[in-house]
């Protein structure tokens, strides 16, 4: 496999996991449990290790990519700022979960609010993630550019 075979591999992880984890963590509020929450926490902090992955993983794709004819170097260099953002994001979630955990475990007065933390910087997280897939896909999959029109209607209004 090449770089850009483990890109694809892996660049999912950092955006379904998050989802998962919101999804746990609105269940844990909703049940009050905080063994639910600390698996929200633990799906977090995999989320951010599954994006330093991915972010490892998108240079050597860059590089195999960016000689491919049609592939717009713009295109390649938006996914890979919304990526640097995305990843940063990702990393502070994973540090404020380790935070919740720790504070979980010692049953800190504060441990709530990192909750509440915890929840926004998913909720932007998942926000991010969107920019990020959507402007990776768009580079090789033109269907789901904005303005796309498929070949054959255009044809057909001709």
């Amino acid at each position: 496999m090449n770089d850009a075979h483990w890109h694809l591999a892996v660049n999912h992880l950092p955006i379904i996991i998050p989802i998962s984890g919101l999804i746990v963590l609105i269940c844990s509020l909703i049940f009050k449990s905080d063994a639910v929450k600390k698996t929200a926490y633990l799906l977090f902090i995999i989320a951010a290790l599954s994006a330093a992955v991915s972010m490892a993983t998108g240079e050597g794709a860059e590089e195999i990519v960016e000689h491919i004819p049609g592939i717009e170097h713009s295109m390649i260099h938006e996914h890979e700022e919304a990526a640097e953002r995305f990843t940063v994001l990702m990393y502070v979630l994973g540090v404020v979960s380790i935070l919740g955990l720790w504070a979980e475990s010692k049953k800190v007065a504060w441990s709530k609010w990192v909750t509440y933390l915890v929840f926004v910087l998913s909720v932007a997280g998942i926000y991010l993630a969107r920019i990020t897939g959507t402007s990776g896909g768009e580079i090789r999959h033109t269907e789901i550019r904005a303005g796309y029109t498929p070949q054959a209607e255009a044809e057909d209004h001709d």
